[in-house]
């Protein structure tokens, strides 16, 4: 017969290693722009998901999408002049 144990001990074991380090909450600092972005843009999608988009949802849609691609070349040219030695970008 086995002995019925829990996992406790094994997953509180870890439970250091299970939080987030310094430099992954920094990167998520780093990217919160485009995750919020990217949140708008899906509200944008998500209102028009029961009926036909007017205008005013398409001129929305647009303007979400093009918040989400400025955030995502400026997160790419943060990062591109970040890792160019000497501070050339």
């Amino acid at each position: 017969m086995n002995p019925i144990v829990t996992v406790q001990d094994a997953v509180t074991a870890f439970a250091d290693l299970m939080e987030p380090t310094d430099a992954e909450l920094d990167a998520i600092e780093r990217e919160m722009p485009v995750i919020l972005a990217d949140v708008d843009l899906l509200d944008a999608y998500i209102v028009t998901l029961d009926r036909t988009p007017t205008e005013l949802d398409n001129r929305r849609i647009r303007r979400a999408r093009r918040r989400a691609l400025a955030a995502r070349v400026a997160l790419l040219n943060q990062d591109a002049g970040a890792s160019v030695p000497g501070g050339a970008a």
